[in-house]
């Protein structure tokens, strides 16, 4: 545990070093009628010296107009476009979740109208010279409050209980030969966190206004895949209420590389997040503003299918 604390210590140090801070042209004018209180933002600036593509929508979580919320499928995928249409066309639809490709399965939490509607999952079997052990997990997600307050936080979801328990310090995670999550002193530091919406990938990006990428805690990336350059989808909250949503473009040789998750947490530092995660990327980003793609997907088919969505919607 000591060598994951330090190196979560040298990405606070040396990641806001990492490149230049990029000039951001508002787009709203292409994307239809919008609120006063969302803009969309666009970026062609040079990521580390290479070709970038990247959108961004801040939207005013204080504006009674607008609501948000998630909305997700049961035991298969659909993509962000089916969602747009499933929910009466909102204003915004961006993706979210981890999932399991084989099963269609979501791996993370998902919190709609208050109620937990999907499961962080917490335990896997392990393989190889760990066999027989089990490794325990919390990723980590971002909740808004029905008083319109947004969180990000480290998450205990038990489909038993009717609220998540949630960790304000990143947790860490641990082996051991149980089948199910026993550290009753580890839970003890959790408190209930009562949100009316949330979704959640991981691993966080910033936290207290410092880049701090909890990659090895939330035992996410392997290796050196967090430096990689992926599509990306990642969400913040400024210190003002503001919601950010962000979608880099990537795996387009020339056009739009993508972006190492270090460098991601750094566009959302210079947007003004306090906090900020990362949510599945790859083929999976995609975000949608009044049914109209930002980003180009990067698979060839065009949008992914996924099995959960974070949505805006205005007020009628």
């Amino acid at each position: 545990m000591k060598k994951i604390l330090i190196g979560a210590v040298l990405y606070i140090i040396t990641a806001p070093f990492c490149l230049a801070q990029v000039h951001w042209l508002n787009v709203d004018s292409l994307y239809g009628s919008l609120p006063t209180s969302v803009h969309v933002f666009t970026t062609t600036d040079l990521i580390d010296g290479k070709p970038n593509i990247a959108f961004y929508v801040i939207a005013d979580l204080k504006d009674l107009k607008l609501s948000f919320t998630t909305d997700t499928t049961l035991n298969r995928r659909i993509t962000p476009q089916q969602f747009y249409e499933k929910n009466q066309q909102p204003l915004l639809i961006v993706n979210g979740t981890f999932f399991d490709f084989a099963t269609n399965r979501n791996l993370n939490a998902v919190i709609k109208n208050g109620k937990l509607v999907s499961y962080n999952v917490h335990t896997t079997a392990l393989k190889g010279k760990d066999t027989l052990l089990y490794m325990h997990t919390f990723r980590s997600a971002i909740g808004i409050t029905k008083k319109r307050k947004a969180d990000v936080a480290w998450l205990y979801t038990d489909s038993s209980a009717r609220f998540a328990k949630a960790f304000q310090q990143v947790p860490g995670f641990y082996k051991d030969s149980f089948a199910v999550v026993t550290q009753k002193g580890l839970l003890q530091r959790s408190s209930k966190w009562n949100m009316q919406t949330a979704i959640s990938g991981g691993p966080v990006l910033i936290q207290n206004t410092k880049i701090a990428v909890s990659n090895n805690e939330e035992h996410m990336f392997s290796g050196k895949a967090i430096d990689d350059k992926h599509p990306r989808t990642a969400m913040g909250y400024r210190a003002d209420g503001k919601l950010i949503i962000l979608v880099v473009q990537g795996r387009m040789p020339g056009i739009a590389e993508g972006a190492t998750l270090t460098e991601l947490a750094k566009l959302l530092l210079d947007l003004g997040c306090v906090e900020a995660l990362n949510l599945d990327g790859g083929g999976s980003s995609c975000m949608l503003v009044n049914g109209k793609e930002t980003i180009k997907p990067s698979d060839k088919e065009g949008q992914r299918p996924v099995p959960a969505v974070f949505i805006i919607e205005e007020n009628k």
